[in-house]
């Protein structure tokens, strides 16, 4: 009888652990569907800097820091005069990058602040995206505040760490500490700092072909 008991107890114990076993296994599997079903909600946007028909290497690391995102919609925006195609092109080529779109006028020849920022504000409602990415440079700098300004919401500068969609590592205090932040905002503004992140590969061939679009259209 008492053998009998023990093996039943044994018997129950094994179930116990089989069944808890499955439950993680089940919760496990459902939270990394959760975490690819909320990944595909995410998309960035990035802006291609560029310069005598170049793409500047900046913009590849900005691209690497979407990537960083764990977005599964990067949609680069290059925006320039004549010579913007060539700079499309390029972009297409980057590996990540899901779509271009290439606007050509020159009112952004030189990506001036003013006209350029009004632009990613228009391009960002046509493609929904729930980040907007730029190198921390010059014109990133120029640019950026003002596209926060446009969406009201607050920009995040010269991040150096991603460590989910909304959470980024960023310096304070003249780089003398370093400052893990969330936003709250629906859409994040991003400015990069290139050294924190490698560059993209560019690809031998273009995924796709850049979609051009006339600053009327999306004004």
């Amino acid at each position: 009888m008492i053998g009998l008991t023990r093996h039943l107890s044994a018997a129950t114990t094994l179930a116990k652990c089989r069944a808890t076993v499955a439950t993680t296994t089940v919760r496990s599997s459902i939270q990394s569907s959760l975490r690819r079903s909320l990944a595909s909600l995410f998309s960035t946007l990035v802006l291609a800097e560029h310069k005598n028909s170049q793409l500047a290497e900046c913009t590849l690391n900005a691209i690497s820091a979407a990537k960083a995102l764990g977005s599964t919609s990067i949609t680069t925006l290059v925006a320039g005069g004549e010579t913007a195609n060539e700079v499309a092109l390029k972009a297409a080529s980057v590996e990540g990058v899901s779509k271009v779109l290439l606007v050509k006028d020159k009112a952004y020849e030189h990506l001036l602040p003013e006209d350029t920022a009004l632009l990613i504000k228009a391009i960002r409602d046509k493609v929904g995206a729930t980040h907007v990415v730029a190198a921390h440079s010059a014109i990133g700098k120029n640019i950026m505040p003002r596209v926060a300004a446009l969406l009201d919401v607050q920009q995040i500068s010269d991040v150096i760490g991603i460590e989910s969609q909304d959470t980024f590592v960023r310096p304070i205090y003249a780089g003398n500490a370093i400052a893990t932040v969330k936003s709250t905002d629906p859409i994040k503004v991003l400015t990069i700092r290139t050294t924190s992140f490698p560059a993209a590969e560019i690809q031998n061939s273009a995924s796709s072909q850049p979609e051009e679009a006339a600053p009327a259209e999306i004004s």
